[in-house]
């Protein structure tokens, strides 16, 4: 019988020694894990971002990024020349359309498209029926009896007058010139179009045999004895310029060559994309050496003025955009798109927006901290 409960408390004994030693080794396994595993809890030292009146800073220990330099926004003098890229354009004014004033059929073209024609040139004989009737009431009006007399009121006594006025005119609108209408001696469905400017076929959409109807345009001449050359300048510099300064442009083309101009009109609206606004310079062209849609570099003498610039090294180039880090606080930045264009002095560019002078930017190492600004970006996300 002793035996038998010798043998029962032992069959207790051993399964709870044995759970007490599991739970306690699980217990202290699970206390060093604990106590081993990082916190997911960011460092205080870590860059992170924050906001501050609705823009978006990093703080972050600058220190660490070696190389990183700090510089200012600085404020420098523009020279006594502004000077700026362009595009040559045909004069409008120099620019002229022929179209069809009648519905007709073309039977004949004399010129083709960049041909020099002369003002008054044939270029083409237009067939149409309203030819022919202008000129036979120009006809008959001009032959039939002149109705004068006592017997006929004040403002009507002559209506044959009248009616040859009239046919006259409805002869002009169809294009023909006095010496054309003065040279009618019987009506004719068929005339010839002449050229109105001396100049250049720079457009032809005539064809033989094509038929025309009043408004459809036919040719287009123009002459560049004359040309404008659309320039873009910086909002900044508006205040140099004005209509009528007296400039010079020069082209890759014709190295050596200038060609003297005037400002003839400023726009008056900005591209707020750029900030910049046009100029058109009116620039003699002599021997028609400035071609239509040939870039060129125009210089204006005026007065000096100021501009801000920062080193190129401070730029960050992203999705055609220009970034600079600014200096918030010692260890406090904020990436902000700039502006810029290109400056005389090498390794440096011009502030058009985005930054202020005397503010403090990033000049050195601006790529290592864009890559701490995305990360900490990320995270944040």
């Amino acid at each position: 019988m002793k035996t038998l409960l010798r043998i029962l408390r032992l069959r207790w004994f051993v399964p709870a020694l044995l759970s007490s030693l599991l739970f306690g080794c699980d217990s202290s396994v699970v206390s060093r894990a604990a106590a081993d595993a990082p916190s997911s809890a960011p460092s205080s030292d870590m860059p992170h971002l924050v906001s501050q009146g609705g823009q978006e800073l990093m703080t972050v220990d600058l220190s660490r990024i070696e190389g990183l330099s700090i510089g200012s926004v600085k404020v420098v003098a523009l020279p006594g020349v502004l000077e700026a890229v362009g595009q040559v354009n045909f004069d409008d004014r120099l620019v002229s359309t022929i179209i069809s004033r009648v519905t007709g059929r073309l039977e004949d073209i004399k010129v083709s498209q960049w041909d020099t024609v002369r003002a008054g040139e044939n270029i083409l004989s237009l067939y149409s029926p309203d030819f022919m009737t202008a000129e036979a009431e120009y006809l008959e009006a001009s032959s039939g009896p002149r109705i004068t007399g006592p017997l006929i009121t004040s403002g009507t006594y002559d209506m044959g007058a009248d009616l040859k006025t009239a046919a006259i005119k409805k002869l002009e609108l169809l294009g023909l010139s006095p010496a054309d209408i003065a040279d009618i001696k019987q009506a004719t469905p068929s005339r010839w179009m002449r050229a109105p400017i001396s100049g250049i076929v720079v457009t032809k959409l005539a064809l033989r045999g094509a038929q025309v109807n009043p408004g459809d345009q036919l040719f287009s001449l123009a002459t560049l004895q004359r040309v404008w050359i659309t320039a873009d300048i910086y909002e900044d510099d508006l205040s140099r310029v004005h209509t009528g300064q007296s400039l010079e442009a020069t082209t890759a083309v014709y190295p050596g060559q200038t060609f003297k101009g005037v400002v003839d009109r400023i726009s008056p609206a900005l591209d707020p994309n750029v900030h910049t606004l046009q100029l058109l310079c009116q620039i003699k062209n002599p021997g028609e050496k400035l071609k239509p849609q040939m870039l060129a570099r125009v210089r204006i003498v005026t007065r000096p003025g100021m501009a801000l610039v920062v080193p190129q090294t401070a730029l960050v180039f992203e999705g055609n955009v220009y970034y600079a880090f600014v200096q918030i606080g010692p260890n406090t930045i904020e990436r902000r798109t700039v502006q810029v264009a290109t400056w005389n002095d090498q390794g440096y560019a011009r502030v058009v927006s985005g930054l202020k002078s005397g503010e403090r930017v990033v000049t050195r190492k601006s790529l290592q901290l864009d890559a701490v600004w995305r990360a900490a970006h990320g995270q944040s996300s």
